[in-house]
């Protein structure tokens, strides 16, 4: 079957006084029908970068440099700006982070969603108040129909993201990338946003790319996960495999950091150093300044992603960019 989202070797530059930096560094992965895909890491790996990427946002000085972005079977990447434009909103919806940036204080919900819905449909403007009605109550809005003709500023924060979600579902789109779509909410609004977002997927087969640094949410909502480092995919799987049999050191070390109800340590578990910068990303596996594990090979040979060889068990499906279950390479580890 052909999946919704299929994106290959995806590579991301910034051109800059001082060099080209390459924020995404063939990235590959797809997304299935009614497939929620979360993907995880620190500030600075590259998650917002790649949804910007699929959607057609990276502006100059940033640019695709190489790889492909298929929709439904259809390349996107390389549309012009008018084709591209018409795919946005449509086929592709987008939940931005922070949702009162993402709606104008100007105009009334209604009117905004109307304009979305008559934008990209062959609705009327009567029509249209009525499916914006519709989502509203999908949602999980109350009383839509006072609702309707509110201003973004009368909403709380969950509210508003609520409407930016319905916004997003406005033309049935196969794909929708939500950034941090719980970032600053309390738990309990998180709880109905992740209910939202798994509804949205059985109801409409919508395929989704989540987007956040939480993996609570990625365990309650996400059926496959991709963990991302310094611009490249270094580890992917379903959530179950991930979360509990992590291959990568840096996963590994992501789960580790994560406290249990039955932990009594007195200090939370850390990964030492930090996020490389663009401009210093160093040579083989950008995780190797970092890593407990290095050996030679890590230093000077970048790992792609593979099904692990003997010394590991992982599902169908499950890959990771480690030498460490490469048996191709011999183990001769450096000093740390």
């Amino acid at each position: 079957m052909t999946p919704v989202l299929d994106v290959r070797d995806l590579t991301v530059e910034f051109v800059t006084r001082r060099g080209t930096l390459r924020a995404l560094d063939r990235v590959s992965f797809e997304i299935g029908r009614g497939e929620v895909l979360g993907v995880v890491g620190e500030s600075g790996a590259g998650k917002s970068v790649t949804g910007s990427a699929v959607i057609g946002l990276i502006d100059p000085p940033g640019r695709i440099a190489a790889g492909e972005v298929t929709l439904s079977g259809e390349r996107i990447d390389n549309l012009p700006p008018e084709k591209l434009r018409r795919v946005r909103g449509k086929r592709i919806g987008m939940i931005f982070q922070d949702p009162l940036t993402s709606l104008n204080p100007l105009f009334r919900i209604g009117d905004q969603l109307v304009e979305t819905i008559t934008t990209h449909t062959d609705l009327s403007t009567s029509a249209a108040r009525q499916r914006a009605l519709d989502l509203l109550t999908e949602v999980g809005i109350s009383a839509p129909e006072r609702r309707i003709d509110s201003y973004p500023h009368q909403f709380s924060g969950g509210m508003r993201q609520r409407v930016v979600i319905a916004l997003a579902l406005c033309a049935e789109p196969e794909l929708v990338i939500a950034d941090e779509p719980t970032t600053a909410l309390d738990v309990s609004v998180q709880a109905q946003i992740i209910t939202v977002l798994k509804r949205m997927c059985r109801d409409h087969g919508t395929a989704v790319m989540l987007v956040t640094h939480d993996m609570g949410v990625i365990g309650e909502t996400a059926d496959r996960v991709a963990v991302m480092y310094a611009g490249r995919v270094i580890e992917i799987g379903a959530v179950s495999d991930v979360v509990r049999q992590p291959l990568h050191p840096y996963a590994q070390g992501l789960m580790g950091a994560i406290p249990t109800l039955a932990d009594t340590a007195d200090r939370l578990a850390s990964i030492p150093g930090s996020m490389p910068r663009l401009s210093a990303i160093p040579p083989g596996c950008p995780f190797n300044p970092r890593c407990p594990h290095r050996y030679e090979p890590c230093t000077t040979i970048r790992p792609e992603l593979i099904e692990p060889g003997t010394g590991a068990l992982p599902a169908p499906g499950h890959k990771v960019a480690c030498h460490l279950y490469d048996p191709a390479l011999a183990p001769a580890k450096v000093a740390a």
